[in-house]
């Protein structure tokens, strides 16, 4: 599975995901699955959409 999700937009994905997740808990019930997916391509630093489109915003480090 290559990777296409990184840096900045990963960090985003993680604090949407963990919000929708709260809200979810606390308010409206609805809000927990998007969270949870938006949390998931956060974790696996994956996206199908990015994939369709050609998005890539994941960079490898390189050990120098």
């Amino acid at each position: 599975m290559k990777k296409n999700v990184g840096g900045l937009d990963q960090k985003i994905r993680y604090a949407v995901g963990v919000g929708l997740i709260l809200c979810g808990l606390l308010k409206k019930k609805a809000l927990i699955v998007p969270g949870a997916m938006v949390l998931g391509t956060a974790i696996l630093q994956k996206c199908t959409l990015y994939d369709l489109i050609g998005v890539n915003t994941y960079e490898r480090r390189q050990d120098n």
